[in-house]
C-alpha cells in the first residue's frame, strides 16, 4: 500500500523489506521534516530506493553526512578526488562482478558499517539488478528453539580471505584488479549471531556467507553445518526484494538488518556505481 506523507510518497516494494521514495530531490538541502520522514522509512523498511536523481559527488557526500560519518573504504578503488566514494565497476570485457553472493558490508569490522548508499552512474539496459534480504524476517521465521540457541552464540568475521593476500583464486578471478590494498585486510571481529537493532530494537540474524568464518567455540565442521543451514534459510525468496536499476537510481540499505547480492547477467555491458559507506555503532546481542 502506498503511504502518502506531507512531503514524500513511500511505496513498499515487497512484504519483507524495501520501499521506493518519491517526491524528493536529494540534490536539494532537505528540510528536517523531509529528512525525518526518509530516516523513519529507512528504519521501517531496511532498504530505501530513489529514482531519477542527479547528484554531484559533493551532493552525494552531503546526503551521506546527514546520516553518519563516512567510512573510507580500504579495498575498492576510490573516485578520483573523492576518497569518500568507492567505485563499484564492471567493464564490458570483464566476466565476473563484485558482490555476486549474499553478504552484508563490513561485518569484519569491530564496529560494522551502519549503511551503504549506492548511486547508479552507468547501468546496462537489461540485467544487473540487486537483490536484498531481510535478516529480521529470516530470524523471525526460525523455530523458537533455534532462535533461543542462536541468541547465546557469537560468530567470528574476517576480511582476510576476501580482500587479503591469501584470497582464493575464485576471488582473484572475479576482481580483475578492481580491488587493492590487500596488505590492509587484517580485520577480524566477533559479533552476536543475533543482534538487537540499535535504532529499532528489533532482532536480526547477523551472519553472512562472505565474511563469517565460524561460530565462537565451535569447530569449523560444526560451524559449517549450522551456518550453511542459516544461509540457505535466510536466502528464502519470501524474505527478499529485487531492485531494477536505472541511471540515477539510488539504493540505501541497512547493513545491520539486510543482505544484498548483485546479479551478473549483463555480459558485454558497463555497470558503474558510486558507493558511500556509513560508520555505525557497536552491536549488541539480545
Amino acid at each position: 500500500m502506498t503511504q502518502k506523507n506531507t512531503q514524500i510518497e513511500i511505496r513498499p516494494v515487497s512484504g519483507a523489506l524495501g520501499a521506493e521514495i518519491h517526491g524528493v530531490d536529494l540534490s536539494d538541502q532537505l528540510s528536517e521534516e523531509t529528512f525525518g520522514e526518509i530516516r523513519q522509512a529507512f528504519w521501517d523498511y531496511s532498504v530505501i530506493f530513489f529514482r531519477d536523481q542527479r547528484l554531484t559527488p559533493e551532493q552525494h557526500i552531503t546526503f551521506a553526512e546527514r546520516w553518519s560519518n563516512i567510512n573510507l573504504n580500504r579495498f575498492f578503488k576510490p573516485l578520483d578526488g573523492y576518497p569518500q566514494i568507492a567505485e563499484v565497476r564492471k567493464e564490458p570485457d570483464q566476466e565476473k562482478n563484485i558482490g555476486r553472493s549474499w553478504h552484508t558490508d563490513h561485518s569484519y569490522d569491530q564496529i560494522p558499517a551502519m549503511a551503504s548508499i549506492l548511486y547508479a552512474k552507468e547501468v546496462p539496459d537489461v540485467g544487473g539488478d540487486t537483490l536484498f534480504a531481510s535478516m529480521h524476517a529470516a530470524y523471525e521465521e526460525l523455530s523458537e528453539g533455534l532462535r533461543e540457541t542462536l541468541e547465546s552464540l557469537r560468530a567470528i568475521h574476517s576480511s582476510r580471505h576476501v580482500f587479503g593476500r591469501d584470497r582464493s583464486e575464485e576471488v582473484n578471478g572475479k576482481i580483475d584488479n578492481r580491488l587493492g590494498n590487500s596488505e590492509m585486510a587484517q580485520q577480524d571481529a566477533l559479533h552476536p549471531v543475533v543482534i538487537r537493532h540499535p535504532e529499532t530494537g528489533r532482532k536480526a540474524l547477523y551472519v553472512n556467507g562472505n565474511f563469517t568464518i565460524r561460530i565462537e567455540g565451535w569447530t569449523e565442521q560444526e560451524s559449517k553445518a549450522l551456518l550453511e543451514f542459516l544461509y540457505e534459510h535466510a536466502g528464502n525468496p519470501e524474505f527478499t526484494c529485487r531492485f531494477r536499476w536505472e541511471k540515477g537510481s539510488i539504493a540505501m540499505w541497512d547493513n545491520r538488518s539486510t543482505w544484498h547480492r548483485a546479479l551478473n547477467d549483463y555480459q558485454g555491458h558497463l555497470r558503474l556505481m558510486h558507493r558511500i559507506t556509513l560508520e555505525g555503532v557497536p552491536l549488541s546481542g539480545v
